[in-house]
């Protein structure tokens, strides 16, 4: 790292402020004790002395770690600060602010759901008990027959991505489980996305069903390369579905503003 110049000196760059580095010990000190979620942490005077921190450094470091959904502090009686696991939705939801003001495409999203989503279900086989099996086919219940609303065609098309949203959480693997998880998140928040699928298209759903029906058979066969393949199939005819969708709402909004 580059030292700062500051009237002819050089001075070392600075390190991370004490409530950081208290805040990445208790990390530390969680990870090493083998503590859970629920595990009560010493009291405040306790983690003063234990980590040598002012009480104001103390308390940020704890704000901080609050912040990031690992403690989590109870008032009153039995109160106190207590180890907390952060969910995968908060994680999630924390994840998709580096978004915020750099939108993605559904062109860099299904880029990217094209070669995880078929590793993921490849990861299945061989893993999935009979109450998974049972998870998935209850999802597909919600749209096995046709919508009579549009409503409950938007209900649909959620319950869909619910699917894949299924599989991504009984993956074994739980770094490809959350990475797919997050990819069907940006989709269900994206505006474009959310004005697909208010649009009807009762066809859409026999599709879907259709790869979704193969690949359950496929995971009980226990056919990896089978699972692979339809899995990218399926990515592939939605990411063309919703590009298409995509350009043929950019060629309305143009033709209403002439």
């Amino acid at each position: 790292m580059t030292a700062i110049v500051e009237k002819g000196r050089a001075r070392p760059p600075r390190g991370p402020k004490r409530p950081t580095v208290i805040c990445d010990e208790i990390k530390d000190w969680i990870v090493t004790q083998n503590l859970k979620p629920g595990d009560r942490l010493p009291q405040e005077k306790a983690l003063i002395e234990r980590f040598r921190a002012s009480k104001g450094t103390m308390r940020e470091a704890l704000r901080s770690l609050e912040a990031q959904g690992l403690v989590t502090t109870r008032t009153g009686p039995g109160g106190g600060i207590f180890v907390a696991a952060l969910e995968d939705t908060r994680a999630m939801e924390l994840l998709a602010n580096y978004f915020f003001f750099r939108q993605p495409s559904i062109a860099d999203i299904y880029t990217v759901r094209c070669q995880l989503e078929p590793e993921l279900a490849a990861s299945l086989v061989g893993h999935l008990r009979e109450e998974d099996y049972q998870r998935l086919e209850d999802t597909m219940r919600v749209y096995d027959h046709p919508a009579e609303t549009v409503g409950e065609e938007y209900q649909q098309r959620m319950a869909e991505l619910d699917f894949h949203a299924v599989l991504a959480e009984i993956s074994p693997n739980p770094v490809l489980g959350f990475m797919c998880g997050f990819l069907q998140n940006l989709l269900r928040n994206l505006t474009v996305c959310r004005r697909i699928y208010d649009r009807p298209n009762p066809a859409l759903r026999e599709v879907g069903l259709s790869y979704q029906t193969r690949l359950i058979a496929a995971l009980k066969a226990e056919d990896g390369e089978s699972v692979r393949s339809i899995m990218y199939k399926h990515m592939l005819s939605a990411w063309r579905y919703m590009e298409a969708c995509e350009a043929e709402m950019k060629t309305d909004f143009l033709r209403l503003r002439r």
